[in-house]
């Protein structure tokens, strides 16, 4: 899109050719005795520690599951336990050169990954920063289990710590490191540099870019690692994610000192399965995982397969990787072979694959192999690997003890008023700024902006000093008040970032954003590939990071192409970490009409249906520039419904019409938009002005005053004003564009039924749009709720109205006849 990037016709269509590079495979071929140059002897027993940490975890975990037993200690988990027995050096070869500014992200399969970073951090860090460390977290709650029978010094009780907050975490127990809220799948400890692993497949895959590009965009130390297994290389996030970060643009068009590639490893940790199905030669037709790089991009992602089981080969090729990071040539893939011997999770029985062949990697199983080059190059003694193994069996012996203490480990109490949970879907904190020790950078003032000085010649109310209307081309309108509120927080935090699908010189599908690429420099506003799930799930990561990011999928319809990052992620980190991680991250969305059936639908029920995201839909130019301050002054995940039919609308409500300057509307306050006294109208979105017409209709046909109020926000809603109004009409209709089954109005309507039903005199109707596709422009209002519509639900099921004829059948006989039939 950028008019520096002209598209020559001579130059595309000119013959040549795609040349590939050879990717190098398992080249490490140093030995022990060689590496003695690099790694002290007290390094490469610490190695062979941390393996042997991690696969006595994991035995223990696997006795738990299979016998409910350990070292006579009795336990029934009833979770999940994907376990990584096998993999021990892949994770701790990774581990070793990485601090505690190097971030990784795993997969459903990653307690070996969170040890093993955990033990690099703690050898890393002094004691005095340990300390704080555990002191800090959650008041120390998980440090007051492990230091009254510490041993050793401050890095002993550090490993201990480790070891027991991850248990605790996959038990449920509220001192484990997310307050037993994240449970095996989604451990994690940021203070280790240890960030969210991932239940879905392949999850991390777009949310590790997004912390990578929070790391790039805020000039933030350190890299990111994705910790994916071999068959999400199958799954959109991770395409997505990686077409997001090798986009040509970070190397190309952002100025310096932004210029070059992201921070980021994607690592497939690939132990050739998924459950039971083999990638390599079954599932997918790569030969080799590594080959995927070869089609990215002209460096080819530097791909490479690296040896698993070999501790130094993976910690080699890290250095190495990093090393391009630093020149600004990421992001990289690696493909690093390594092997389960458990199965996908304890019950599974192997059905898929022949005991020999488990047989045949457990002769290379690399911590035996690892201790017997030790012991052969004199670095130890075989009495020193028993000593290992007898030390870390007491270690996690002692940590299992504790965890299965309810008395020592109790669970979080979810039955309680104002439990855990409650405090934690949403953190509810207002912050203009993520970052208050820096300015944002911009390319203009605001003053000097185009838009901003065209936008002074418009009135700030639809109507004149006279109360005359006036031309709507000549008021400021929904989207002129999305793009005030919008600019003036580009220039109050310097993290926030927008992007998306067609945002940077062209303005936004809808012209909200003209007048950005101005004033802002690439790296804050640029445009995304079409790639709906890695715009919302790089959003996360960047969010996860510390960011606020502002995010376009143009469409509602396209949050389909976004399913697992809104509904699955955006919604659930905040209480998943039990309140330790804030997400504030504005999806804006549009609701089309005239696009027909894939680009005019009202997906609000969708939203409101998952816990844990905040749900807003403006109808006024006012509403929206306040909900859009208080959307981005927050810690949560909102999604922001616009209606395209009213994005030009001037503001006919708010007395002086929209202020200039800053303000914020609390969410979960509807708006009387009309008093009246005969029936209660609730509205979504942009049926309000519909609705508004019905109104004057009623009243001055046949004497009905409505009292009409619009809802704002769908997450949170305050039923109070309504409950008022109904007390007082003794009836409501409820009406908005979304398909009439499932919408969320029925769930209103319930809940209004339910706090006010001795006040009602009717029941509560819902007028929506029909359970059809959205027919063409031409016809769009036999399925969109319209004034003759509410007309006529008014008449047919709440007052009948004197000589008043339906204009179409919406009689008892008539719902039952649709839903008989599906529509």
């Amino acid at each position: 899109m950028p008019k520096s990037l002209p598209i020559c016709p001579k130059e595309s269509r000119k013959s040549t050719t795609i040349e590939f590079k050879a990717i190098p495979v398992n080249q490490y071929n140093q030995t022990i005795e060689q590496e003695l140059k690099r790694y002290s002897k007290d390094e490469l027993i610490r190695i062979q520690r941390d393996m042997t940490i991690c696969r006595t975890f994991e035995n223990m975990l696997n006795e738990i599951k299979l016998r409910g037993s350990y070292n006579g200690i009795e336990y029934s988990h009833k979770g999940p336990a994907h376990l990584s027995i096998g993999q021990e050096a892949a994770a701790v070869g990774q581990a070793f050169y990485l601090g505690v500014d190097d971030h990784i992200y795993g997969s459903h399969r990653s307690h070996s990954e969170i040890l093993a970073k955990g033990l690099s951090a703690i050898e890393k860090l002094d004691q005095g920063t340990l300390l704080n460390i555990m002191k800090g977290y959650f008041n120390g709650e998980c440090l007051k289990v492990v230091e009254k029978d510490a041993d050793g010094n401050v890095k002993n009780l550090a490993v201990d710590f480790l070891i027991y907050g991850t248990l605790a975490e996959i038990f449920g127990r509220q001192a484990g490191f997310n307050k037993g809220m994240g449970g095996s799948m989604h451990a994690f400890f940021p203070p280790f540099g240890i960030y969210p692993n991932n239940a879905i497949v392949g999850g991390s895959g777009d949310i590790s870019v997004g912390a990578a590009l929070y790391k790039k965009i805020n000039r933030k130390v350190g890299i990111v690692i994705g910790n994916i297994g071999d068959a999400s290389s199958s799954c959109g996030p991770v395409w997505e994610g990686i077409c997001f970060a090798t986009m040509d643009q970070f190397k190309n068009l952002w100025e310096e000192p932004y210029r070059g590639g992201l921070p980021l490893i994607i690592n497939f940790v690939n132990n050739f399965y998924g459950m039971g199905g083999q990638p390599q030669g079954e599932t997918m037709g790569f030969g080799m995982l590594a080959r995927l790089g070869a089609g990215i991009n002209p460096e080819q992602m530097h791909a490479e397969r690296i040896d698993g089981y070999n501790p130094l080969a993976v910690a080699d090729a890290i250095l190495r990787k990093k090393e391009i990071i630093e020149k600004g040539d990421g992001p990289i893939l690696l493909d690093t072979v390594t092997y389960r011997y458990s199965g996908h999770s304890p019950s599974d029985q192997g059905s898929y694959r022949d005991k020999t062949e488990v047989e045949s990697w457990q002769q290379y199983d690399p911590i035996v192999n690892f201790a017997k080059n030790l012991i052969e190059t004199n670095v130890c003694r075989q009495s020193d690997i028993d000593n290992i193994s007898q030390k870390v069996n007491e270690l996690i012996t002692k940590a299992l003890r504790k965890a299965v203490d309810l008395e020592i480990s109790p669970r979080a109490d979810l039955k309680k008023v104002s439990c855990l949970l409650e405090q934690t879907m949403f953190s509810n904190q207002k912050m203009d700024s993520m970052d208050t020790s820096r300015k944002p950078e911009t390319l203009i003032s605001k003053e000097e902006n185009p838009r901003v000085k065209s936008l002074e010649s418009r009135s700030r109310s639809a109507f004149d000093e006279n109360g005359q209307r006036l031309k709507d081309s000549r008021c400021i309108g929904i989207r002129d008040a999305l793009f005030e509120a919008i600019l003036d927080c580009f220039y109050t935090d310097p993290t926030l970032v927008a992007y998306g699908e067609e945002n940077r010189d062209w303005g936004g599908a809808f012209a909200v954003y003209r007048g950005l690429t101005e004033a802002l420099p690439y790296h804050r506003l640029f445009n995304a590939p079409i790639s709906e799930g890695a715009i919302v799930g790089s959003a996360v990561g960047y969010a996860l990071e510390g960011g606020r990011a502002l995010v376009e999928l143009m469409y509602c319809d396209f949050l389909g192409r976004a399913g697992d990052e809104t509904f699955n992620q955006l919604c659930k980190w905040q209480s998943m970490s039990g309140g330790l991680l804030r997400m504030p991250v504005v999806v804006r969305v549009s609701v089309g009409n005239k696009y027909g059936a894939q680009h005019s639908q009202d997906w609000t029920s969708l939203c409101t249906h998952i816990p844990g995201l905040k749900v807003v839909f403006p109808a006024t130019p006012y509403d929206a520039k306040g909900l859009m301050y208080s959307a981005l002054t927050g810690t949560d995940p909102v999604i922001f419904f616009e209606s395209q039919r009213i994005y030009g609308y001037p503001e006919e409500f708010q007395p002086g019409g929209v202020p200039m300057e800053r303000y914020e509307i609390p969410f979960g306050e509807p708006a009387v938009r009309k008093e009246g006294k005969d029936l209660t109208i609730l509205t979504i979105g942009a049926t309000l002005y519909r609705v508004i017409e019905a109104a004057k209709q009623l009243e001055e046909s046949y004497g009905l005053s409505c009292e009409i109020i619009d809802a704002r926000t769908l997450v949170p809603f305050n039923y109070e004003k309504v409950i008022e109004s109904v007390k007082k009409t003794r009836k409501i209709l409820l009406a908005s564009d979304a398909c009439e089954r499932g919408s969320y109005l029925y769930t209103m309507a319930s809940t209004i039924s339910q706090l006010a039903f001795d006040e009602l005199d009717a029941p509560p109707i819902v007028v929506g749009a029909r359970n059809w596709i959205t027919p063409p422009d031409e016809i769009e209002d036999a399925f969109f709720p319209y004034p003759d519509d509410i007309i006529d639900a008014v008449h047919e099921h709440i007052v009948p109205l004197k000589g008043y004829q339906n204009k179409r059948d919406c009689s008892v006989a008539e719902l039952i006849r649709r839903n008989k039939l599906g529509i």
